[in-house]
């Protein structure tokens, strides 16, 4: 699932997505105030466009180049709200400390990489939103196995005292799945840095 990967099935379609924000986002920061938002594998862009049209100055990356120019042609009204940077966060973690709200929806993060710099990433009073698909009734023969990327469980265990778990559950999905998703739950962490 490297660049090419995802370059080869975002042009695969004019649109892989809806362009909609996703609803666990919607739903999780109401009440923050606005601020510095990493949005972590952003794909064509519809959270971090709504964040940035709420007020937030969001840095939006993505290892899809083509995911990345959709995005930013989507969000002229926004252009100096939001940094689309094109890289590959398990490689290059982001600054530590320098964001208010680091949201990642159904990256997939492999479990054999350090997440540490994602979680350094979040700034001290700051809101780190992990989102994956509940793994219960899937197929077992799913290629790439969903069972081989960090779910916000498994993040939430690797949080230590200076964090405050929130939210860690897993609810309905509350939108329509993409074409070919078997996925009908989300799970979701919602933990603020409190130093």
């Amino acid at each position: 699932m490297d660049a090419e990967f995802w370059d080869e099935r975002y042009r695969s379609r004019e649109r892989l997505f809806s362009g909609a924000p996703n609803g666990v986002l919607v739903d999780e920061v109401k009440g923050l105030t606005p601020g510095q938002a990493l949005d972590v594998g952003c794909g064509e862009g519809g959270d971090a466009l709504w964040l940035a049209r709420q007020g937030w100055r969001v840095t939006a990356t993505d290892i899809s180049r083509t995911a990345l120019e959709r995005a930013a042609a989507e969000g002229a009204d926004v252009a100096d709200r939001v940094a689309w940077i094109h890289g590959d966060l398990t490689s290059m973690p982001p600054p530590a400390g320098n964001f208010d709200l680091v949201s990642a929806h159904y990256f997939p993060l492999p479990l054999h990489k350090d997440v540490t710099g994602l979680l350094d990433a979040v700034a001290p009073g700051g809101t780190l939103l992990f989102v994956g698909h509940d793994l219960a009734g899937l197929p077992a023969d799913m290629d790439p196995d969903p069972r081989g990327f960090y779910q916000p469980s498994q993040v939430a265990d690797l949080l230590d005292a200076s964090w405050v778990v929130e939210v860690n559950e897993t609810r309905p999905r509350t939108a329509a799945n993409p074409e070919g998703a078997h996925h009908t739950h989300d799970t979701v962490l919602r933990a603020r840095r409190v130093q």
